[in-house]
């Protein structure tokens, strides 16, 4: 059985035991209910939100995690006008605990 969830304005196919890297959700060692878009057991698949009324999605977090660096440089010519800047993306890492139909 797997499930699409969708946390941060993105979505993730999971199944139980996955770990991944979602946007913070909160602080380590606490456990979140992430809702289901989509749910595959076998050769039944829930999609509505008729069917998906009772679906949840468990995970805990166990742990943070840094993104890549991104650093960014403008100018203007003849003003004597820089200016500099970095980015680095704070991530939770997340494992999933159960998938339930409901």
């Amino acid at each position: 059985m797997y499930a699409v969830i969708t946390t941060g304005g993105k979505q993730y196919r999971v199944e139980e035991g996955d770990r991944l890297e979602v946007e913070r959700l909160g602080d380590v060692d606490t456990d979140v209910e992430l809702r289901p878009v989509l749910l595959v057991d076998g050769d039944t698949t829930l999609a509505t939100p008729a069917q998906l009324a009772g679906a949840t999605v468990s995970a805990r977090i166990v742990g943070d995690a840094k993104g890549p660096k991104i650093n960014a440089f403008t100018y203007k010519a003849k003003a004597n006008v820089r200016k500099r800047w970095g980015h680095r993306q704070h991530y939770a890492v997340v494992e999933i605990t159960k998938i339930v139909k409901g």
